[in-house]
């Protein structure tokens, strides 16, 4: 969640010329606990980090769910893990969900998850042309992963496109809350 916080916030903020800030909460657990990010994007300067109810949450465990869920607005978009969490909507409540633990696992490495998330959370929101969410993917991963991760945020982009193409209107949120 971490990673995938500070390329949104890298593709908003270098890529689309808006303004981005992140806050990053976790235990000292090892990689896979539960973790959280919250960034604020906007068109105008952010002076204020900290958000109470934000506009979209997204989450890829059950814990996450658990422990956050009843931070998002009543009207926010709920994106999630559809193999890993259960969720109960409120009336109103935009949702969408993905499989993405076995979309990496298709591409042969379960910890491209979050860039199978990036790609449909990207193609929900809108909240940066996807191609500067491909470019701050390219310049946030490993050396030598670029390929994987591309592959990984480019499946997620597709998964969206087949599952609700048009029919998604794509509202573009300007706070985020995520879990683990």
């Amino acid at each position: 969640m971490v990673l995938s916080g500070h390329i949104i916030g890298h593709a908003c903020a270098i890529n689309a010329g808006m303004h981005a800030t992140m806050i990053q909460s976790f235990g000292p657990e090892a990689r896979g606990s539960a973790c959280s990010t919250t960034l604020v994007v906007s068109d105008t300067e952010v002076l204020y980090p900290y958000i109470q109810r934000p506009d979209i949450f997204v989450v890829m465990s059950s814990e996450g769910y658990n422990q956050y869920r009843d931070e998002l607005k009543d009207d926010g978009i709920l994106i999630y893990e559809k193999d890993l969490v259960h969720p109960k909507l409120k009336k109103g409540q935009a949702s969408y969900g993905i499989t993405s633990t076995r979309i990496a696992e298709s591409l042969g490495r379960k910890i491209v998850q979050n860039i199978v998330m990036l790609g449909f959370f990207g193609s929900v929101t809108k909240i940066a042309p996807r191609e500067a969410l491909r470019e701050a993917v390219l310049s946030s991963v490993p050396a030598g992963t670029e390929e994987l991760n591309l592959k990984a945020f480019d499946a997620g982009c597709e998964y969206f496109d087949k599952e609700f193409g048009d029919a998604a209107k794509g509202k573009s949120g300007k706070k985020v809350k995520a879990g683990t």
